[in-house]
């Protein structure tokens, strides 16, 4: 029998909010480890800081099939729970497993063999090159377990479990706070209450931060793995643990062009940084820590965008073209409404925001400036999020993936070549180009969206 709870698309905002809340508590708890990385990380110099900002982008690069494999898995779940097919939603899961180690286990390989070049590639400052080759290596180790946390966990979002993925987050999270502070500082001393107690440390550095990130991803894999097996509608319990071609193929079309789109956002971030690069260190520091800083601030929208592609899902399972309107509606203006307020209050505190990651009064300067720029466009890429969620969630992976190729490589890319190779400006325009790319992005998801490309995938 189907939930009687499915088809509450009478109460989007009701439904959306409830939905989102908990994967806005977890990108927050992931924002705000980051933010307590980047900080203990900046107290170590501007050089420190350039060493993992240099490898964070190829890092979203690395992750972008992951999340990828994470909306197949949700659209064809999402689907099969909308029009009540829960035992076709437990044979699904069992592949998502399947899947999980297979996407982890090969990149964990290639991105083993390209550390140790990674850096010279990117035209990184020699003296960055060993830390930053280092850092990205031991990251990268645990990359099956991060594997699980992802896609599982979108497995879950897909039966409409946030709490859950929530959960496992924080504590992942505290896991990573804790390990951080024992493994990058030296042994120390902390003044508390009048009292003098001393803290243990191994004095690691870069390497430290590393370490902390590899050793919480591999809890949070086991720990996810666990919760996908007692969820009832997603338990593999008495399921074939075999691999269902069948299956694993339905979720790879809907994956690999929602892979492209992702790959070709994060290599042209990849590239964006190395065009970043040509500017100096100052730049680069400034330029990472902005990105890190600025997370914080559309976490909302994607709260908003795991929420509306569950729904977009829900409503393709049980062919309500209604439903999918009206979550669409309601998302669009719940995001452009919080991510003004998220944009405005970036705008009003640039600098104390640079301040908690770095001394640098140059890198403070430099970041505070192009997070000024990103404020005013939050309320776009709020709308672009939503959009391409709910073409992820009805499985038209492709029209995003046509999209991103244009607003990143057509006109954020190219235009920030124009401006670093032509007309010689610093990291303003370069910013101002994402920017403009941003909103390129969001026209293109509006007009498609407007055609009704939709459609198809609603009616079946």
């Amino acid at each position: 029998m189907k939930d009687k709870t499915m088809h509450n698309s009478h109460k989007p905002f009701r439904t959306l909010l409830r939905l989102a809340w908990p994967v806005m508590v977890e990108e927050a708890l992931t924002t705000i480890v980051q933010y307590i990385d980047a900080a203990m990380v900046g107290r170590l110099g501007a050089f420190a800081s350039a060493a993992v900002g240099l490898t964070s982008t190829v890092t979203w690069l690395v992750n972008a099939p992951l999340w990828a494999l994470g909306t197949g898995v949700l659209a064809i779940l999402s689907r099969e729970y909308g029009a009540g097919n829960h035992e076709q939603a437990r044979r699904a899961s069992v592949q998502s497993i399947w899947l999980s180690v297979f996407f982890g286990l090969i990149l964990t390989v290639l991105t083993l063999g390209i550390s140790p070049v990674l850096p010279a590639w990117m035209g990184a400052d020699p003296a960055i090159r060993a830390p930053a080759s280092a850092y990205f290596s031991i990251i990268c180790l645990p990359l099956i377990a991060r594997s699980l946390i992802i896609v599982l966990g979108s497995t879950l979002r897909a039966v409409r479990d946030t709490r859950t993925p929530m959960r496992v987050s924080l504590l992942i999270n505290l896991i990573n706070i804790v390990l951080n502070a024992l493994l990058i500082f030296p042994a120390r001393t902390m003044s508390l209450f009048g009292l003098v107690l001393p803290l243990p440390g191994m004095d690691l550095g870069v390497t430290g931060a590393a370490i902390a990130t590899n050793l919480s991803y591999l809890v949070g894999g086991c720990l996810m793995l666990a919760a996908l097996w007692r969820n009832p509608l997603t338990s593999p319990a008495g399921k074939s643990l075999r691999p269902d071609p069948g299956i694993i193929r339905q979720c790879l079309r809907i994956t690999l062009p929602a892979a492209l789109t992702r790959i070709i956002s994060c290599l042209g971030h990849v590239v964006f940084s190395a065009q970043v690069t040509r500017l100096g260190t100052q730049a680069l520091a400034a330029h990472s820590l902005a990105l890190t800083a600025e997370e914080g601030f559309y976490i909302p929208g994607y709260g908003l965008q795991a929420a509306v592609s569950t729904l977009s899902g829900n409503a393709a399972g049980s062919r309500d073209m209604e439903a999918l309107r009206r979550t669409c509606r309601t998302g669009l203006a719940l995001n452009i409404g919080i991510m003004c307020l998220t944009g405005f209050t970036l705008f009003l505190i640039p600098v104390p925001m640079m301040r908690l990651f770095t001394a640098d009064p140059g890198v403070i300067a430099d970041g505070a400036s192009v997070l000024r720029i990103v404020a005013l466009s939050e309320p776009f890429f709020g709308a672009a999020i939503i959009l391409e969620g709910v073409f992820d969630g009805i499985g038209d992976t492709k029209t995003p993936l046509l999209y991103s190729l244009i607003s990143m490589w057509a006109v954020r890319i190219a235009l920030t070549q124009v401006c670093l190779s032509v007309f010689h400006l610093y990291l303003n325009a370069v910013w101002l180009c994402m920017v403009l790319g941003n909103i390129t992005y969001l026209l293109l998801l509006s007009l498609a969206y407007a055609r009704g490309r939709w459609r198809r995938f609603v009616t079946g």
